[in-house]
This record gives C-alpha cells, sequence and structure tokens, in this order.
C-alpha cells in the first residue's frame, strides 16, 4: 500500500517507523505545516492524494474537518487518529462516498481495556456498594484533556450503569453527586498514557488500568486499522467495527 501520514510530530514519525519495519507498505506523502523536514508537504489537497491507498491522520484537532474533506473529495480512504475534534463534522459526509475509520485510541491493549470496563460497569450497576470514577495520566505537552481514551471509557461506564447520568470532567468545589462520573485528568513529564477506572466501596478497591509503555502500540494498532480499512466498502467505522470483526464479536 502507498500510505500518507498526516500530522509528523510524535505518532507521526513512530507510525512511519512501524511502516518501515514492517516492510510492506511504503509511505508515498507527509503532511505536516509545522514540520522541518525535507519532502514533507505543509498543507493537505485532494490532489495530494492521487495514487495514495490509505491516509493515517494523527494532525491537529483544528484541521481535521478540513482534512475529512480532503479525504472524501480525493475517494482515499482514512484513518483519523487525532483526538478532540467534532465528531458532527462526519453529520456533514456522505458515507456512501467516503471510507473513514476514526477513534480516540487504535491500541488493541487499550480496545480490550475499553471491554473489560464495559464489563465491570455492568457488575458495579448490580453490586451498589462500588462507586467508579476514572483517572488518566499523560505526558504536559498533551493538549486535550481528558483524553479520547478516558471519554470513550466514560461512555462505556455510562452504557453499563444506570447510576451514573453524566460525566464531570473536573472536580468542583463541594460534594460530588452520586450520579455524576468523575473523569480526572493528570498532566506530568513525558508520561505516555496510563487510565485506570476506580470502582471504590467501604470494604475495598478495584482498579483496571491500562497503562501505555511507548507509542509503539497505538501505532501499530493505526497501521492495522489502515490495512483492515482498504478492504471494507465505504462508510464511517470506529475501532469497535474493527475489533468485532477481528474477534467475531467476542470483545
Amino acid at each position: 500500500m502507498d500510505i500518507a501520514i498526516v500530522g509528523y510530530g510524535r505518532m507521526g514519525r513512530m507510525i512511519h517507523s512501524v511502516i518501515n519495519e514492517k516492510g510492506r507498505d511504503k509511505v508515498s506523502l507527509i503532511v505536516d505545516p509545522f514540520s522541518g523536514s525535507e519532502g514533507v508537504e505543509k498543507s493537505l489537497d485532494a490532489s495530494l492524494l492521487r495514487g495514495v491507498d490509505v491516509a493515517i491522520d494523527f494532525s491537529a484537532a483544528s484541521a481535521v474537518a478540513d482534512n475529512i474533506e480532503c479525504y472524501a473529495e480525493a475517494g482515499c480512504p482514512a484513518v483519523i487518529g487525532t483526538t478532540g475534534w467534532d465528531k458532527s463534522v462526519l453529520d456533514d459526509i456522505d458515507p456512501s462516498k467516503c471510507r473513514i475509520i476514526h477513534s480516540g485510541n487504535f491500541s488493541i491493549g487499550v480496545a480490550m481495556f475499553l471491554s473489560l470496563v464495559s464489563e465491570a460497569a455492568r457488575l458495579a450497576d448490580i453490586f451498589s456498594d462500588y462507586d467508579i470514577s476514572l483517572m488518566e495520566i499523560h505526558h504536559r505537552m498533551k493538549a486535550d484533556h481528558p483524553s479520547g481514551t478516558a471519554l470513550m471509557a466514560a461512555e462505556r461506564v455510562l452504557s453499563g450503569t444506570r447510576r451514573k447520568t453524566h460525566i464531570l470532567t473536573y472536580c468542583p468545589d463541594g460534594r460530588i453527586g452520586e450520579n455524576a462520573l468523575l473523569v480526572s485528568s493528570i498532566r506530568t513529564g513525558s508520561e505516555p498514557g496510563t487510565h485506570t477506572m476506580i470502582m471504590d466501596s467501604t470494604a475495598d478497591t478495584i482498579e483496571i488500568t491500562h497503562r501505555a509503555r511507548s507509542r509503539e502500540g497505538f501505532a501499530r494498532g493505526a497501521v492495522m486499522a489502515a490495512e483492515w480499512l482498504t478492504a471494507k466498502v465505504n462508510g464511517i467505522y470506529t475501532m469497535d467495527d474493527l475489533i468485532s470483526d477481528i474477534t467475531g464479536g467476542n470483545v
């Protein structure tokens, strides 16, 4: 496959490394307005995507809407791993004329973590002594908070329990309502990403944690998603679709 990498920061460079390591595909286009590297295009245009089999986009939230228009115009499948963008932009896209998979996290380990969160939320709804909260830690340069992964986990909790009705992304003065799901964010150092679901009772505490050692897992998952997407029909997909395809719906 000829692959375009849109966004050539730490994730983009890691994706490039994974593609080179696999050896089956090649990077034919790199786009990043802030890169000083030779051969990197400063802006994305549909004409640049001619001959590209799939794009992997880890750019900026503010660029995603325009980028998606380019992918749709060029008929280029796209993996969108950028976080913090408004998903409502997809409402203006005809899914029969484009092929997109988007996720706040393409790590297979995170997919398993989210599956565990779903089941744990269902159990916590039965055993009401256990209160639920979420915590995530990332490097201090991360622009958005909570992380896209934390918000995905929060949605899994809300779907699995009737006791939590809304997400609270900051710690207010005074007490937190029993029906609020608190999602705490910490930004420090160079932490690549830790996500924890906490279920606490007067008797004990249960924690489910996914801890990334590096960005490699995210990059490998994104490349796998690109390979998967090229074999699909046009439409808007998420990581849940990919995982369901691989596992036969068992995750």
